[in-house]
Formats: C-alpha cells, sequence, structure tokens
C-alpha cells in the first residue's frame, strides 16, 4: 500500500512518488500536490486560511 503524503499548504493528501518537495534555506521540507499550491505559498505568499478551497480555510470556519 503506498503512503500518502499531506500537502503543506491545502491540506489534501496525494500518493508518494508524486507532488513537488521543497527544501527552505533553513532545511525544513515542504511538501505540495500541485504547482498551484506551491506558488501560492512559495511565490504569492498567501495564506491558507484566507483560500476559500483549502482544508485549513474549512477547518477554521467550523471552529468558530
Amino acid at each position: 500500500m503506498p503512503k500518502t503524503m499531506h500537502c503543506s499548504f491545502c491540506g489534501s493528501e496525494f500518493p508518494q512518488g508524486t507532488g513537488i518537495m521543497y527544501i527552505k534555506g533553513d532545511g525544513s521540507i515542504l511538501w505540495f500536490c500541485s504547482s498551484k499550491c506551491r506558488k501560492n505559498a512559495i511565490e504569492l505568499k498567501r495564506d491558507p486560511r484566507k483560500l476559500k478551497w483549502t482544508k485549513y480555510y474549512r477547518a477554521e470556519r467550523k471552529a468558530t
């Protein structure tokens, strides 16, 4: 059974062997399921809690 990874930006699951691994300068590793998530996180520096299509947005709204 293949392991599943979690996207560091949107929180969705994707199979191991796919996606994008990004290593920051401090050595921390970020996994992204798509280039859409990578661009929003790194290039545009967006907060996933403010985008309606992320799981983090839904979790925040459910908690309030």
